[in-house]
């Protein structure tokens, strides 16, 4: 570890709180229909928007009809996509003359770009047509992201409405997220990114002649207008197959922390969005307090492991830093920064080998997932994931003083207890369940390819990071044979394929019915003046009694698996 590698970390830490309550106050303006400096420019757009889908913007949804809504135009942006996927041979933009993956490959696909996952089966530069890339990939970042988003402004307003029992206008939400967050923002990080280098171009890929007499294709490609949204909207899926590890999507040092900006920006600054929502900006400072604990913790703990190395390292002599899947341009700090970044929200980028990690360095980012990714999360799902968690924590803290527990004012009854614990084990029991099933029969066998606890740890990594959402991955896992000189053709394996996408499908949309649903039920209900007995939540006791709740419920569910894998790969000599 070095002074320049904590002051990398130190520097990004205090730019992300700078940008917080920034950000958190522009998306509240446009969220509570406030004019912003874009209303004149996007106002007209906006209008026309809701004229071609004869929708009132006005008109209220309860949460069944907003979840309804949801649900729907997800159902559409999947089969859209899979449309798309599936005719690859007839698009424009084809250059390289792609065919089509595999029926079950694009089903993944498809599930893993809708549900904001882009867990990648397949390399992007092999596999998908510059159309796919632009017109479905890349809408769906855009489209996914702006789901989750809106999906968290209807859950906040049923935490903090006075009256009434309606969450707000799925298609206003979507609409304004998209027109006045999502596509403004990238457009500029997609441009400070294509001036440093990022690729963007419709040209054909490129066969050069190398040193040694032989021939090498370089692969081109749209690059740069996918890379932001990819990282803003915390989706992660590459356009090339190592991800941010590739100079043509993350040339230099300065992209490398401007990408890792992007993928924290909305969800810290949501934080911020809830705090002037409910009137209490303390808590949101409370709720982003929580999150960067856990956060910097991670860093701390990903960067002793990797410049410490590994036992294995150690016994054969080799002194210093585990280097092995890392890019030397970022080095430890760099790197470890972005592993717990990309896994602490739900966004698969990745700028080094999370397969070539350390036993302990890699089971960090397994164990920010397996928090149900409430550590910032995923653009909007994070953090009404993590309101579950108060509300979990709030019954707690109620339950040991003796008193009738209260968010908000609101109390918190049996019903609400009920939705919170079936979203909170939803996911774990999905990811674990879908684990057990690959390692436990013969038809996950195909997909392993290490033995011992790097290959329990590829599976469990594979499974926990769909369920969850994520998209990043131990390499070892795999679901499409690409085709290759003693391979004619590509094929899928199909259970792979198939589990992982309906473990992606339901990690997303079991936990967002289940948050609407809680926030319609506190949505009608009275507020309660506080009173000298009331527990504050904006406290750093509350931040506390929140941590532990979080690792207490999620984490000790993981616990066995975690020591099945990770820990005994991080304790054993043998290299695997």
């Amino acid at each position: 570890m070095t002074v320049q590698g904590w002051l990398q970390i130190a520097l990004y830490v205090a730019i992300l709180t700078a940008l917080t309550p920034v950000v958190g106050a522009y998306m509240f303006r446009v969220y509570s229909g406030e004019r912003v400096l874009l209303t004149r420019v996007l106002g007209p757009l906006e209008r026309i928007v809701y004229r071609l889908l004869g929708n009132d913007p006005e008109h209220r949804q309860d949460w069944k009809g907003y979840a309804r809504t949801a649900l729907v135009f997800s159902a559409l942006s999947f089969i859209a996509l899979y449309a798309i996927l599936r005719s690859q041979p007839i698009h424009p933009f084809n250059p390289q003359d792609f065919a089509s993956a595999p029926w079950d490959v694009s089903f993944n696909t498809a599930a893993s770009f809708v549900s904001n996952t882009n867990w990648q089966y397949y390399g992007g530069e092999t596999t998908m047509t510059y159309f796919s890339q632009m017109a479905g990939l890349a809408l769906q970042n855009f489209i996914s992201a702006a789901v989750g988003i809106a999906v968290l402004i209807a859950v906040i307003r049923g935490f903090v409405a006075r009256s009434g029992g309606e969450l707000g206008n799925f298609w206003a939400d979507l609409t304004r997220t998209l027109l006045y967050i999502l596509l403004p923002i990238s457009v500029v990080g997609g441009l400070l990114l294509i001036s440093q280098g990022t690729l963007q171009t419709l040209a054909p890929y490129v066969t050069f002649a190398t040193l040694t007499g032989g021939e090498q294709t370089l692969a081109l490609g749209p690059v740069g207008s996918q890379e932001a949204i990819k990282q803003l909207g915390t989706n992660g899926g590459g356009f090339f197959n190592v991800n941010a590890a590739m100079p043509f999507e993350n040339p230099n040092g300065l992209t490398n922390f401007i990408n890792m900006l992007l993928i924290l920006a909305i969800p810290a600054g949501l934080t911020a969005t809830f705090g002037r929502m409910a009137a209490n900006r303390r808590l949101g400072w409370a709720l982003y307090g929580a999150m960067t604990l856990m956060f910097v913790v991670g860093v701390g703990i990903v960067y002793a492991a990797e410049t410490n190395g590994s036992p294995a390292q150690q016994l054969a002599g080799l002194a210093g830093s585990n280097l092995e899947g890392k890019e030397v341009r970022f080095g430890d700090a760099g790197s470890a920064l972005w592993v717990v970044v990309t896994t602490v929200a739900s966004c698969g980028a990745v700028n080094s080998a999370h397969d070539a990690l350390t036993g302990i360095g890699g089971a960090v980012p397994m164990a920010n997932m397996m928090t149900g990714e409430v550590i910032f999360g995923g653009v909007g799902s994070g953090l009404y994931g993590m309101l579950l968690f108060v509300l979990l924590a709030v019954f707690l803290a109620g339950l040991m003083v003796g008193r009738t527990p209260e968010f908000l004012g609101k109390k918190i009854e049996a019903r609400e207890i009920k939705l919170v614990v079936m979203a909170t084990l939803a996911v774990p029991l999905l990811a674990l369940a879908a684990t057990a099933l690959a390692l436990a029969t013969k038809y996950g066998a195909p997909s392993i390819y290490n033995p011992g606890p790097q290959g329990f740890s590829e599976t469990l990594y594979a499974y926990v990071s769909q369920a969850n959402n994520n998209g990043s991955a131990f390499a070892g896992y795999s679901g499409f044979v690409q085709p290759d000189a003693g391979n004619a053709g590509s094929s899928g394996i199909t259970f792979a394929d198939v589990l992982g996408g309906l473990a992606m499908l339901g990690g997303r949309f079991v936990p967002m019915v289940l948050a609407l649903a809680v926030a319609g039920s506190l949505a009608g209900k009275r507020v309660t003046p506080a009173g000298p007995g009331t527990m504050r939540t904006d406290t750093p006791t509350f931040v506390v009694l929140l941590i532990a709740t979080i690792l207490i419920v999620a984490l000790l569910t993981f616990v066995p698996s975690l020591l099945l894998g990770p820990v005994v790969q991080g304790l054993s000599t043998q290299l695997f």
